[in-house]
């Protein structure tokens, strides 16, 4: 590749670190991540991962570890208020045809995951992003410290208002380079308070017995809040309340870091009186969530247009937000990741041209799937959280009227994107569903070629060493013989 290219990455999140074990076990970069927080909390409640990113996992050899940390999941329970069941959602019984379970564990349990496998040295906290420059030579990272960094390639792993976005975005808009659907605000239409309790006890939790999650939704009736219940492994309850803003509401909606211990307080108190199907109240388990460990935050959606200029480009909810469905802005955010990788790979050498090359192409093939992603996320997160009219009857339909059939072949078409890095062997095919393709990676065909050529032309050698060997003895033999 020549000069070796520099990546920073803003953002130690889940789509961040993901990035980097990429980069790092593609070894030919250099590469650092920036994080704007001083020290990384363990927030975040319960989240599934499965077909479409777990391949990767095994291409990584973590398939294991992530599993040792996890329970499959078999159905997702969906409840009234009055704890009256409404629909029991396939899962468990599909395997055979996607190949993998879907695994449920505390969120926190992947990001320390991910983070152990990131050199301590690569990692410099603190580090908030007031700007950003670029230029046909490199790219500048500007923080609070007043400390400036330079790299080849900035990556946006910084969530819903990534500063890395804004800054780019404010150039673009001044060069009248951005798209008019940019410049539009996030559409804010729920906050979510999330948690994990310490370990609980079993005899009053009997759930917590199984080795499979329990994965329970309840959706009140004539209230605007819903919530989830997920056992997790270690005697936890992963719990999640979500709540549908008003129009006055979404109109005095401001960013998620601006929450205050007020606004917490007075959202527990709206919701702690509701039942769980697994016995007692929510009210029970944010009493044993540690306070410093629950997180509320808006809940937007938004598919922005702009996912690259020149050297920077965003990744996760940086450039695609949507609205809670049990960790899939996660698993977006880690298949840009990958596809990222793919193109950061190809790359044959680290100037302007071939950066801007390798980021178009990133966007190329993530967009229509990222795109269909946030669509069904959206889609699910109406059935499950909404409260309008619209939506009650959607729920209906989606959860009375259609057949399981339907349910278990989109779950199995859902299964069939898993793209995977494709400089280091792949995972094998598992399950009956195929797999769409994705695009072939020609450094790596040649590198493996060479390889092979390599293996074949030792070979040859040591066969030509026996050889030469061989007609020594004899011919030792023969001047003995004589």
């Amino acid at each position: 590749m020549g000069k070796v290219p520099k990546i920073m990455i803003v953002g130690a999140g889940l789509g961040g670190l993901t990035l980097a074990i990429l980069l790092e076990r593609m070894g030919d970069v250099e590469y650092e991540i920036f994080e704007r927080s001083p020290t990384l909390k363990p927030y975040g409640a319960g989240m599934i991962i499965g077909p479409n990113i777990l391949p990767v996992f095994e291409q990584l050899g973590l398939l294991d570890e992530i599993t040792r940390v996890s329970f499959p999941r078999k159905s997702m329970d969906i409840y009234k208020e009055d704890l009256t069941l409404i629909s029991s959602m396939l899962q468990g019984e599909l395997k055979e045809n996607i190949g993998y379970d879907s695994l449920l564990f505390s969120r926190p349990h992947l990001h320390r995951l991910l983070l152990s496998k990131v050199p301590p040295e690569k990692i410099k906290y603190g580090k908030k992003v007031l700007s950003v420059g670029q230029s046909e030579y490199g790219v500048l990272l500007r923080c609070s410290d007043k400390s400036v960094h330079e790299g080849d390639i900035l990556v946006g792993a910084d969530g819903a208002y990534s500063a890395v976005r804004q800054s780019m975005y404010e150039r673009l808009l001044k060069e009248k380079k951005l798209p008019k659907i940019d410049t539009q605000s996030l559409n804010v239409g729920y906050t979510c308070m999330v948690g994990t309790t310490t370990p609980q006890d079993p005899e009053v939790y009997n759930v917590l017995k199984d080795d499979f999650s329990h994965f329970a939704v309840v959706i009140a009736d004539g209230k605007p809040h819903s919530w989830t219940i997920i056992t997790v492994p270690g005697n936890r309850i992963a719990w999640g309340v979500v709540i549908q803003l008003s129009p006055e509401e979404k109109d005095a909606a401001f960013r998620n870091s601006e929450w205050g211990p007020e606004s917490l307080g007075a959202t527990i108190t709206q919701v702690e009186h509701h039942k769980i199907p697994y016995g007692g109240t929510l009210g029970d388990l944010i009493n044993a969530t540690p306070r410093e460990l629950i997180s509320k935050v808006y809940l937007e959606e938004k598919l922005f247009e702009t996912w690259n200029h020149n050297r920077i480009c965003l990744i996760g909810d940086a450039c695609h937000k949507m609205l809670p469905s049990a960790g899939q802005g996660a698993i977006n955010a880690m298949q840009d990741a990958v596809v990222l990788a793919n193109c950061i790979y190809e790359m044959k050498s680290s100037s302007h041209d071939e950066i801007k090359a390798a980021l178009k192409d990133y966007k190329k093939q993530r967009y229509a799937h990222a795109k269909q992603q946030v669509e069904n996320s959206n889609a699910a997160g109406k059935i499950l959280y909404g409260q309008n009219r619209l939506e009650k009857f959607m729920r209906k339909a989606v959860l009375a009227w259609l057949p399981k059939s339907f349910e278990k072949s989109n779950l199995t078409k859902a299964g069939s994107y898993r793209p995977q890095a494709s400089f280091i062997p792949q995972a094998p095919v598992r399950g009956t569903v195929p797999v769409l393709p994705q695009k072939p990676s020609k450094r790596y065909q040649e590198e493996l070629k060479r390889h092979q050529q390599g293996i074949k032309e030792v070979k040859e050698f040591k066969k030509e060493e026996e050889e030469a060997k061989e007609d020594k003895v004899e011919q030792q033999a023969e001047i003995l013989a004589v």
